[in-house]
C-alpha cells in the first residue's frame, strides 16, 4: 500500500467534483485522511469491498457524536435513530419501518403519480418561457410532500417544512439558525395535534398501539424527534432527482436511449444513484478496540467513514466503473448509495419509487428539456454532493 494520501475537506475540488478527487486516493491506497478545519482527522475508506465490510463491522459503533444535531435545547432531547446501535437501533426501526417498504411503497406509487403531475403543472406555471428552478419548484417539494405524507403532517403544514428543508439543505446562515427551533416547534405541535384530533401515517401506527409492551411505545420526546428527522432526512430524493436530471441533459446518448424505452428507467435510478447519489460520506461510525484494516491500526475511538463517491466508482467491483450505463446487471454488486447493513437508508424504496415518477413524467412530458446557460452551484458541503439550483428550460 502507497502513502495514505490526505484531503482537505475545504477545498472547493471536493465540493465540485469529489469523485475525481476521491478515485485519484482510491488507487492510491485503500484509507485516506480526511482533514477539516476545526475537526480532527477522519478515516476514510476508498475501496469497495472494505467499505462494505466496515459498514456491517460490530467494531465500529455509530454514536450522538456521528450525527451533529443543531444545538438548540429542544433538538437535543433524544437520540434519533441514525446515532444509536444494537438493540436501541434494532427497537426504534422496528418500529417506524412500516411505512417505508417496498409493499407499502407500492401501494403508494398512484398518490405518488398524481402529485408529481400537480407539481409538473405548477412547474409549467412558474417557468412561463423563462428558466425555473427544477430544485426549488419540483424536486424539493416532491420529497417534503412524501415524507410529510408517511410521517404524518398535517397538509397544511407542508409549506412550513418545506421551508424549513429549504434551510437546512444550506446547512447554514440566519435562514438556518431561524429555522432549527421552528423545527423543534412544528414536530412537538404535530405530535401534539396528532393525538387530539386524530393521526395520520406514521404516527397513527404508532399512537395507536395499544401494546402493553412498554418497548412497542415510544415517548413524547422520541416520537417527537422522529417527526424532525424523518422529514428533513426524506430530502434525500430531491437533490437525487436534480443530480439525475443534471447528468441526463449532459449524456444526450444516454437520455435518448430511456426516452425510447422507459422499462430502463429502475435500471437507470440504480446507475445515477450509483454515479452521482447526493451522498459522498456516510457518517462517521468510532471504532470500540483497536481495528487493523488493510494493514493499519485504527486506534480504538478514532472516526471512520466510507467513501461512497469512490466506493460505488471501484474498478476492482464495476466493469468500467466511470460509464454510465442503464444495462448494468441490477445488484451485480448492489451499489453503497443507500448505504449498507443496519443503517442502510430506511427510505430507500421511496427514494428509487419518487425518481423514477418523476423522471419518467418529466421526461414525457417536457421533451425539449434542456440545462439553462451557467455552472451548477454546489453546496458548500464536503458530505454530499448537491447543487444550490437546477435552473432548467421546459
Amino acid at each position: 500500500m502507497g502513502a495514505i494520501p490526505e484531503i482537505d475537506l475545504s477545498d472547493p475540488a471536493v465540493v465540485s467534483d469529489p469523485f475525481t478527487v476521491y478515485g485519484r486516493a482510491r488507487e492510491q491506497s485503500p484509507l485516506a485522511r480526511l482533514l477539516k478545519p476545526g475537526l480532527g482527522p477522519v478515516w476514510a475508506l476508498t475501496r469497495f469491498e472494505d467499505a462494505k465490510a466496515m459498514l456491517t463491522d460490530v467494531r465500529f459503533e455509530m454514536n450522538a457524536n456521528s450525527y451533529v444535531r443543531p444545538d438548540v435545547p429542544e433538538l437535543q432531547q433524544q437520540e434519533n435513530i441514525q446515532q444509536v446501535d444494537g438493540p436501541k437501533h434494532a427497537r426504534l426501526r422496528r418500529l417506524v419501518s412500516p411505512p417505508f417498504t417496498a409493499r407499502r411503497t407500492a401501494e403508494f406509487r398512484p398518490a405518488l403519480q398524481r402529485t408529481v403531475e400537480s407539481l409538473l403543472d405548477d412547474l409549467a406555471g412558474q417557468a412561463d418561457g423563462e428558466p425555473v428552478d427544477l430544485l426549488a419548484h419540483f424536486a424539493r417539494p416532491l420529497a417534503v410532500h412524501v415524507a410529510c405524507e408517511l410521517v404524518g403532517v398535517a397538509p397544511e403544514d407542508y409549506d412550513t417544512w418545506r421551508t424549513y428543508a429549504e434551510a437546512v439543505a444550506v446547512g447554514y446562515g440566519p435562514e438556518f439558525r431561524q429555522a432549527v427551533p421552528g423545527i423543534a416547534r412544528a414536530a412537538t405541535e404535530t405530535v401534539a395535534r396528532s393525538r387530539r384530533e386524530g393521526a395520520r401515517g406514521l404516527l397513527a401506527e404508532l399512537l395507536g398501539t395499544d401494546a402493553e409492551d412498554q418497548d412497542d411505545r415510544l415517548t413524547d420526546a422520541e416520537l417527537i424527534t422522529l417527526v424532525w428527522h424523518l422529514v428533513l432526512a426524506g430530502q434525500g430524493p430531491a437533490h437525487l432527482i436534480a443530480n439525475s436530471v443534471e447528468i441526463l441533459l449532459q449524456h444526450p446518448d444516454q437520455l435518448a436511449e430511456l426516452r425510447a424505452d422507459e422499462s430502463l428507467m429502475p435500471g437507470a435510478v440504480e446507475e445515477l444513484t450509483r454515479m452521482y447519489g447526493p451522498q459522498v460520506l456516510t457518517l462517521p461510525r468510532y471504532a470500540r478496540e483497536d481495528v487493523e484494516i488493510a494493514g493499519v491500526t485504527i486506534p480504538r475511538g478514532d472516526r471512520i467513514c466510507a467513501v461512497l463517491a469512490s466506493a460505488n466508482r471501484d474498478p476492482r467491483v464495476f466493469e468500467d466503473p466511470d460509464r454510465l450505463d442503464f444495462r448494468r446487471p441490477p445488484g451485480r454488486p448492489a451499489h453503497l448509495g443507500y448505504s449498507h447493513g443496519s443503517h442502510f437508508c430506511l427510505g430507500a424504496a421511496s427514494a428509487r419509487a419518487q425518481t423514477e415518477a418523476a423522471l419518467s413524467t418529466l421526461l414525457r412530458r417536457f421533451p425539449k428539456l434542456a440545462l439553462a446557460e451557467g455552472d451548477t452551484l454546489r453546496v458548500p458541503n464536503s458530505e454530499f454532493w448537491r447543487s444550490t439550483a437546477l435552473l432548467v428550460t421546459l
